[in-house]
Order: C-alpha cells, then structure tokens, then sequence
C-alpha cells in the first residue's frame, strides 16, 4: 500500500475559505489502496458520510492543540457495496417527478429533493437536474431508505440522477 496523501486545509480553514475543493481533488489524485490523512480545525463530521460514498473508513484524533486528524482508509468490496445504492435502475419505472436544479446553490438542491421525495409514493421515481455532483446527498438518500443512479451529462456540465422512492422508516 502507498504511503497516506497528506493534506492540511487548517490555513484555508484559519483564512476563512473552504477546503472541500481542495479535498476532494486529493481524493480524486489518490492511488489506488492509498490512505488520506487530513488535518482540521474541525472534527469534519459531514465529511465522514461523503467519503463513506466514495468507499473510505475512517479514524478521527483530537490533536493537542484543538484541533483534528483524520485517516481515510479504502474499504473493502463488501464494505463498498453496502454503502452504494443497491438497486438495479433497469428495474425502475419511467420518472414520475422531475426537477431541474442547474442554477440552485447548495444546499437548496438538497433541500429541494429531500422534499419532493417526501411527497411521492414508494417505488416511483424521481429524474433531477443537478449544477455539480450532489455528495452531500448520496449519504442522506441511503438513511431514507432510497436507491439512485447519477452521473455527469457528456458535457460534463450537469449531473443527472434518479432516484427510486424506498419504503418509509
């Protein structure tokens, strides 16, 4: 296995930026079985469940000074496949529900989403129109019990997904 990929968003933190970019691209630059070894000012909570999609554990320390570590570490198959949707899309119904949430600003398409899924029947299908990739939603479908299948238009300008309505918990 590689060595962990280190990265330190603290400064970006400290100077009032965000560090999600930043992190996301040292994931996407890792090799594959390498580790990632973040530190913050934060224990990054909502980052657990974004990199849990993505197929990593993790192992958070309190640092002396306040602040935090965090090691990401690949999962197994097993591991991943339980985090993924488990759906087959060929299965599903034609959208019943669409929405285009191209010019929303996070969290609004979020928000939007979660919203309308409220409203529909279980198995029906909802198509969204999305300006990015929605990371922060994938791990909320799963807690509501929803399967979906997205991935970027080949503009590479929008992400497209579907969402297939799981019965209420």
């Amino acid at each position: 296995m590689s060595d962990a990929l280190e990265l330190d968003v603290r400064p970006i933190l400290r100077n009032g930026g965000e560090p999600f970019g930043a992190i996301m691209a040292a994931v996407n630059s890792l090799a594959p079985g390498q580790s990632f070894k973040l530190f913050a000012t934060f224990k990054p909570v909502p980052l657990f469940r974004v990199m849990e999609t993505k197929g990593f554990g993790y192992e958070a320390s309190p640092l002396e000074d306040g602040d935090w570590q965090v090691i990401f570490t690949p999962v197994g198959e097993a591991e991943r496949a339980a985090l993924s949707s488990p759906e087959n899309p060929d299965s599903w119904g034609d959208p019943t529900h669409y929405l285009d949430c191209t010019d929303l600003d996070p969290p609004q398409p979020m928000v939007e989403i979660l919203g309308r899924l409220e409203t529909m029947d279980e198995g029906h299908v909802l198509f969204a129109l999305l300006g990015r990739e929605p990371v922060f939603l994938f791990p909320e479908l799963q807690a509501r019990g929803h399967a979906w299948v997205g991935d970027f238009d080949e503009t590479g300008d929008a992400y497209r997904l579907m969402v297939r309505v799981g019965a209420r918990k």
